[in-house]
């Protein structure tokens, strides 16, 4: 066999055993942590030291990373640490302004920090990998000669930290398993001091012919440190393979947990609405997303502008700020501010002011709310790993319309559960976009469609696989 299996086209039958594998210890690595610090965290009142989030108070002390890693990392080892598949769990990641370490939902996280000047540079370096990965970079030379940067030490010492990090929790734990994630971890893997069991999943776009040649040779080197490699798409495993990673090779969908989801009560959403400026009478698309220009919001409010004119109570809501790496509390790169900032004075000169609303960061209490307020949802990416607002768009019964360069395209047939969209053809962009605001009967029929689709990207369907996996990985 060679490990290229296909785990996420299709609902599993029956429970996956987890007796092989009962009672392990795990380490998850990634660079955004699960929970990010609105200010530092000192001692206590009484002088005692933070060692456990429930002696802070979200909102005011700390917030949940957005993001589909975090979202789909949490739930798994929540789910594996409650049917005994887990018995400890530590999660390493990035995180300049928190405690070292501290205790959440049953897992101790670990958070590596970097100097203000490093983490410029790692960021920088970060940025330029992350473009070139997706195929949109436009400095071709600083691409193919990154490694060769006067930043890259920057990035490579992050990379150290977290890998050191990691070796000596293992000595302390004795882990069965290390799990990273994203591409900005890749060369940890390569630096950890152990034979045992190592999984990496790669989130973001794979495309290899958009790798800068002089790079192969070095990823495919990172790439073969790890045992397993985990992508999200046919089309990804397929370009994993021709790259030329020689490790086992899986497919498996992100998923989310439906419980964290939920209908509002009407007053919360009426008390939203009037804090956006939505009346009662106006319908909303909703565009879900980061401030970052691959997510294509300049691409939605193009296409809104096209069409406006004929629906007087259409109303555009972007929810969403900058990522962790955009934030002042992580990494600190200014894209998130920048973008929004082009994006507020492309809506002035489009003449939206007051149709397009910029909602920023909601909490998840307050995302329902606009899930359930909306007419439909939008994911205009110019490229996309996946697309899990898709998915949140369906577990609210809510219809999507959404890019064709996103990895959910492989479950998504177009005009029954999804209707997709080319975002470099602006015209026919607006056109679909007017067909979804018109056509209530196909917005309920994709959605109908789209909930039973939803259950390809539950937290059961993913534990089911996740547990597959490891089991296959540690020799259970």
């Amino acid at each position: 066999m060679d490990g290229n299996e296909d785990l996420g086209s299709g609902p599993s039958e029956g429970a996956v055993d987890p007796s092989g594998v009962s009672g392990l210890k795990i380490c998850v690595n990634t660079q955004t942590p699960l929970i990010w610090f609105t200010h530092e965290i000192g001692p206590l009142d009484d002088g005692t030291k933070v060692t456990d989030l429930s002696q802070l108070k979200e909102g005011d002390d700390y917030n949940y990373s957005s993001g589909g890693v975090t979202r789909m990392v949490l739930p798994l080892l929540k789910r594996m640490l409650s049917d005994g598949t887990v018995s400890e769990a530590h999660w390493v990641s990035l995180n300049p302004s928190a405690p070292e370490t501290i205790k959440a939902d049953g897992i101790t996280h670990h958070f590596v920090s970097l100097e203000k000047g490093r983490l410029a540079n790692y960021g920088k370096v970060k940025e330029i990998m992350w473009k070139a990965a997706h195929g949109t970079t436009t400095d071709a030379i600083t691409a193919e000669e990154i490694f060769m940067s006067d930043d890259f030490p920057d990035f490579s010492y992050y990379d150290r930290l977290t890998a050191e990090a990691i070796n000596r929790l293992d000595k302390e734990t004795d882990f069965d398993l290390f799990y990273l994630h994203d591409f900005q971890q890749l060369q940890i893997g390569h630096m950890l001091n152990t034979l045992k069991p190592k999984m990496y999943r790669w989130h973001i776009p794979f495309d290899y012919s958009t790798f800068p040649e002089k790079w192969r040779e070095t990823f495919i080197t990172y790439f073969n440190s790890y045992d397993m490699m985990i992508v999200s798409s046919s089309k990804y495993l397929e370009s994993l393979k021709e790259f030329g990673y020689s490790g086992i090779i899986k497919k498996l969908y992100p998923y989310v947990d439906p419980s964290d989801y939920s209908v509002p009560k009407p007053e919360e959403t009426s008390a939203l609405c009037e804090r956006l400026g939505i009346t009662n009478g106006d319908e909303v698309i909703l565009v879900v997303a980061r401030m970052d220009p691959m997510k294509g919001q300049d691409h939605a409010i193009s296409a809104f502008a096209s069409i406006f004119g004929k629906y007087p109570s259409l109303k555009l809501v972007l929810v969403g700020n900058g990522s962790f790496s955009s934030s002042k509390r992580g990494v600190g790169l200014s894209k998130g501010e920048k973008w929004r900032a082009d994006l507020e004075t492309q809506v002035q000169k489009l003449g939206l002011e007051g149709r397009v609303i910029f909602a920023g960061h909601l909490s998840q209490q307050e995302l329902d709310s606009m899930y359930e307020r909306c007419l439909f949802t939008m994911l205009p990416s110019v490229k996309e790993g996946f697309g899990l607002v898709v998915v949140e768009s369906w577990l609210h019964r809510k219809a999507c319309l959404i890019t064709d360069r996103a990895g959910i395209t492989e479950i998504i047939k177009d005009g029954e559960n999804g209707m997709l969209f080319n975002p470099d053809d602006a015209a026919g962009m607006a056109e679909k976009l007017a067909r979804m605001v018109e056509d209530r009967g196909l917005r309920k029929l994709m959605a109908e469609k789209g909930s039973e689709s939803a259950r390809l990207c539950t937290i059961d369907e993913g534990l089911k696989a996740e547990t597959k996996i490891i089991k296959e990985l540690v020799g259970g």
